[in-house]
Order: structure tokens, then C-alpha cells, then sequence
């Protein structure tokens, strides 16, 4: 088993899904940027307990991710019935 083959396979799957649905990546970089927040304001969090630090950060990450995607479906839905097409490229 090489591990090579496997990342590259990984990462053509990854680049695949980023030009079928952009807003997936967008979706991962945010929910990474809220982790790294919340674990960058671990330190300060005052008299909050961990559990209730660790669900608002979860709940924040979730939230980015669902928005994105939000997002992503509304841009595919845009495209696929709104978008004005050109007449040359129309196979329906």
C-alpha cells in the first residue's frame, strides 16, 4: 500500500469536488478558522466551563458549514433554472 497513490487520489477527489460544489472548500476553511478561534480563546474564556466552551465552538463551526452549503445549493439552484443560458450550449 503506498500512501502516495492514496493523498493523490485525495486530492484530485478534493479538486473535483471544489469545481463541482466551490462553496464545500469555503465550508472546510471556515469551520477550520473557528476551531483555530475557539482553541485561540481556550485561554481566556473567563469562568466558562470547558463543555460549554467546546459546545459554542462546535455549534459556531456547524453553523459556518451549514451556511456555506446553504449557500452553495442557492448558487447551484441560480444556476441551474435563473441563469440566463445561451442559446448555442442549450441541449434541452
Amino acid at each position: 500500500m503506498s500512501w502516495s497513490s492514496d493523498s493523490e487520489s485525495q486530492t484530485s477527489k478534493l479538486v473535483r469536488k471544489s469545481r463541482d460544489a466551490p462553496f464545500v472548500p469555503i465550508g472546510m476553511a471556515g469551520f477550520a478558522g473557528v476551531v483555530a478561534y475557539g482553541l485561540y480563546r481556550l485561554k481566556s474564556r473567563g469562568s466558562m466551563k470547558m463543555s460549554v466552551h467546546l459546545i459554542h465552538m462546535r455549534v459556531a463551526a456547524q453553523g459556518f458549514v451549514v451556511g456555506a452549503v446553504t449557500l452553495g445549493v442557492i448558487y447551484s439552484m441560480y444556476k441551474e433554472y435563473l441563469a440566463p443560458r445561451d442559446p448555442s450550449q442549450s441541449s434541452k
